[in-house]
Protein backbone atom coordinates (compact mmCIF):
# COMPACT_ATOMS: atom_id res chain seq x y z
CA UNK A 1 0.00 0.00 0.00
CA UNK A 2 1.47 3.29 -1.40
CA UNK A 3 0.67 6.77 -0.62
CA UNK A 4 -1.15 7.26 -4.31
CA UNK A 5 -3.38 3.91 -3.59
CA UNK A 6 -4.03 5.33 -0.15
CA UNK A 7 -5.61 8.42 -1.83
CA UNK A 8 -7.45 6.66 -4.31
CA UNK A 9 -9.02 4.69 -1.19
CA UNK A 10 -9.33 7.59 0.56
CA UNK A 11 -12.04 9.29 -2.29
CA UNK A 12 -14.01 6.06 -1.96
CA UNK A 13 -13.95 6.55 1.91
CA UNK A 14 -15.11 10.03 1.51
CA UNK A 15 -18.70 8.82 -0.69
CA UNK A 16 -20.39 7.99 2.19
CA UNK A 17 -18.88 11.20 4.31
CA UNK A 18 -20.09 13.03 1.02
CA UNK A 19 -23.84 11.92 1.70
CA UNK A 20 -24.47 12.51 5.31
CA UNK A 21 -22.98 15.90 5.25
CA UNK A 22 -25.05 16.44 2.04
CA UNK A 23 -28.20 15.47 4.16
CA UNK A 24 -27.86 15.19 7.71
CA UNK A 25 -26.72 19.13 8.19
CA UNK A 26 -28.60 21.25 6.31
CA UNK A 27 -27.23 24.13 3.86
CA UNK A 28 -23.59 23.93 5.63
CA UNK A 29 -23.57 19.88 5.36
CA UNK A 30 -24.38 20.77 1.41
CA UNK A 31 -21.40 23.02 1.43
CA UNK A 32 -19.57 20.57 3.46
CA UNK A 33 -20.19 17.32 1.13
CA UNK A 34 -18.87 20.39 -1.81
CA UNK A 35 -15.75 20.93 -0.28
CA UNK A 36 -15.58 16.86 0.63
CA UNK A 37 -16.16 16.31 -3.38
CA UNK A 38 -13.52 19.11 -4.14
CA UNK A 39 -10.86 17.34 -1.97
CA UNK A 40 -12.04 13.95 -3.48
CA UNK A 41 -11.29 16.22 -7.29
CA UNK A 42 -8.05 16.95 -5.83
CA UNK A 43 -6.93 13.57 -4.66
CA UNK A 44 -7.61 12.50 -8.38
CA UNK A 45 -5.26 14.48 -9.61
CA UNK A 46 -2.65 14.60 -7.28
CA UNK A 47 -2.65 10.41 -6.29
CA UNK A 48 -1.59 10.03 -10.21
CA UNK A 49 0.44 12.54 -10.42
CA UNK A 50 2.35 11.05 -7.56
CA UNK A 51 1.84 7.53 -8.95
CA UNK A 52 3.94 8.68 -11.89
CA UNK A 53 6.39 11.00 -10.36
CA UNK A 54 7.22 8.34 -7.61
CA UNK A 55 7.37 5.76 -9.77
CA UNK A 56 4.22 3.96 -8.02
CA UNK A 57 1.61 2.99 -10.18
CA UNK A 58 0.22 -0.33 -9.18
CA UNK A 59 -2.47 -2.88 -10.51
CA UNK A 60 -4.36 -2.55 -7.47
CA UNK A 61 -4.00 2.25 -8.42
CA UNK A 62 -4.73 1.69 -11.78
CA UNK A 63 -7.84 -0.34 -10.81
CA UNK A 64 -9.04 1.44 -8.24
CA UNK A 65 -8.61 5.03 -9.35
CA UNK A 66 -11.02 4.94 -12.35
CA UNK A 67 -13.97 3.03 -9.98
CA UNK A 68 -12.98 6.09 -7.34
CA UNK A 69 -13.91 9.00 -9.81
CA UNK A 70 -16.66 7.30 -11.45
CA UNK A 71 -18.22 6.29 -7.81
CA UNK A 72 -17.99 9.78 -5.94
CA UNK A 73 -19.02 11.25 -9.57
CA UNK A 74 -22.12 9.14 -10.30
CA UNK A 75 -23.28 9.69 -6.11
CA UNK A 76 -22.88 13.22 -6.46
CA UNK A 77 -25.18 13.32 -9.43
CA UNK A 78 -27.28 11.16 -7.56
CA UNK A 79 -27.33 13.34 -5.19
CA UNK A 80 -28.23 16.55 -7.58
CA UNK A 81 -30.74 15.14 -9.01
CA UNK A 82 -33.08 14.23 -6.08
CA UNK A 83 -32.20 17.88 -4.43
CA UNK A 84 -32.77 20.14 -7.54
CA UNK A 85 -35.65 17.20 -8.96
CA UNK A 86 -34.97 18.89 -12.48
CA UNK A 87 -34.97 17.60 -15.89
CA UNK A 88 -32.75 20.02 -16.54
CA UNK A 89 -30.39 18.49 -14.47
CA UNK A 90 -30.92 15.23 -14.97
CA UNK A 91 -30.71 15.20 -18.69
CA UNK A 92 -26.59 16.45 -18.46
CA UNK A 93 -26.48 13.91 -15.19
CA UNK A 94 -27.89 10.99 -16.96
CA UNK A 95 -25.80 11.74 -19.90
CA UNK A 96 -22.62 11.74 -18.05
CA UNK A 97 -23.61 8.23 -16.08
CA UNK A 98 -24.63 6.67 -19.25
CA UNK A 99 -21.41 7.76 -21.49
CA UNK A 100 -19.40 6.20 -18.17
CA UNK A 101 -21.09 3.15 -18.52
CA UNK A 102 -20.77 2.56 -22.30
CA UNK A 103 -17.07 3.68 -21.81
CA UNK A 104 -16.09 0.87 -18.85
CA UNK A 105 -17.78 -1.54 -20.82
CA UNK A 106 -15.82 -0.45 -24.21
CA UNK A 107 -12.67 0.07 -21.91
CA UNK A 108 -13.05 -4.05 -20.77
CA UNK A 109 -13.95 -5.02 -24.53
CA UNK A 110 -10.97 -3.74 -25.66
CA UNK A 111 -8.92 -5.48 -22.63
CA UNK A 112 -9.95 -8.54 -23.57
CA UNK A 113 -9.38 -8.02 -26.96
CA UNK A 114 -5.41 -6.84 -25.66
CA UNK A 115 -6.23 -3.34 -27.42
CA UNK A 116 -6.92 -1.21 -24.44
CA UNK A 117 -4.25 1.10 -25.48
CA UNK A 118 -6.10 2.37 -28.47
CA UNK A 119 -8.63 3.58 -26.03
CA UNK A 120 -6.38 5.56 -24.08
CA UNK A 121 -7.71 9.05 -22.16
CA UNK A 122 -7.43 12.24 -24.23
CA UNK A 123 -6.75 15.58 -23.50
CA UNK A 124 -10.90 16.25 -24.12
CA UNK A 125 -11.67 13.41 -21.21
CA UNK A 126 -9.14 15.21 -19.18
CA UNK A 127 -10.97 18.57 -19.61
CA UNK A 128 -14.46 16.85 -19.48
CA UNK A 129 -13.73 15.80 -16.22
CA UNK A 130 -12.28 19.11 -14.40
CA UNK A 131 -15.48 20.77 -16.01
CA UNK A 132 -17.23 18.07 -14.18
CA UNK A 133 -15.87 18.16 -10.95
CA UNK A 134 -16.04 22.12 -11.32
CA UNK A 135 -19.99 21.87 -11.94
CA UNK A 136 -20.78 19.39 -9.15
CA UNK A 137 -18.51 21.23 -6.70
CA UNK A 138 -20.93 24.65 -7.57
CA UNK A 139 -24.19 22.90 -7.64
CA UNK A 140 -23.61 21.32 -3.93
CA UNK A 141 -22.38 24.61 -2.84
CA UNK A 142 -25.44 26.58 -4.38
CA UNK A 143 -27.85 26.31 -2.45
CA UNK A 144 -30.22 28.91 -2.50
CA UNK A 145 -27.79 31.35 -4.60
CA UNK A 146 -29.09 31.38 -8.26
CA UNK A 147 -26.00 32.67 -9.91
CA UNK A 148 -24.19 29.72 -8.47
CA UNK A 149 -27.33 27.48 -9.48
CA UNK A 150 -26.71 29.17 -12.92
CA UNK A 151 -23.16 28.85 -13.16
CA UNK A 152 -23.17 25.41 -12.28
CA UNK A 153 -25.95 24.47 -14.59
CA UNK A 154 -24.05 26.02 -17.52
CA UNK A 155 -20.60 24.04 -16.61
CA UNK A 156 -22.47 21.01 -16.14
CA UNK A 157 -24.03 21.36 -19.85
CA UNK A 158 -20.17 22.07 -21.23
CA UNK A 159 -18.90 18.89 -19.36
CA UNK A 160 -22.15 17.26 -20.76
CA UNK A 161 -21.01 17.99 -24.19
CA UNK A 162 -17.53 17.10 -24.09
CA UNK A 163 -18.79 13.86 -22.54
CA UNK A 164 -20.46 13.01 -25.78
CA UNK A 165 -17.83 14.33 -27.58
CA UNK A 166 -15.55 12.47 -25.61
CA UNK A 167 -17.23 9.13 -25.69
CA UNK A 168 -17.50 10.13 -29.68
CA UNK A 169 -13.25 9.62 -29.45
CA UNK A 170 -13.00 6.44 -28.03
CA UNK A 171 -15.96 4.62 -30.03
CA UNK A 172 -14.23 6.14 -33.21
CA UNK A 173 -10.74 4.82 -32.39
CA UNK A 174 -12.53 1.32 -31.56
CA UNK A 175 -14.52 1.46 -34.43
CA UNK A 176 -12.01 -0.88 -36.44
CA UNK A 177 -12.34 -3.71 -33.82
CA UNK A 178 -16.18 -2.90 -33.57
CA UNK A 179 -17.23 -3.07 -36.57
CA UNK A 180 -14.87 -6.42 -37.50
CA UNK A 181 -16.63 -8.60 -34.58
CA UNK A 182 -19.72 -7.57 -35.99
Amino acid sequence: MNLPNILTLSRILMIPLMVISFYWFGHDGKVGAAILFALAAVTDWFDGYLARRLNQTTPLGAFLDPVADKLIVAVALVLLVESFSSMWLTIPASIIVGREIVISALREWMAELGKRANIAVSYVGKVKTALQMASITILMASEGHQLLVQAGYITLYLAAVLTIWSMLVYLRAAWPELRAKA
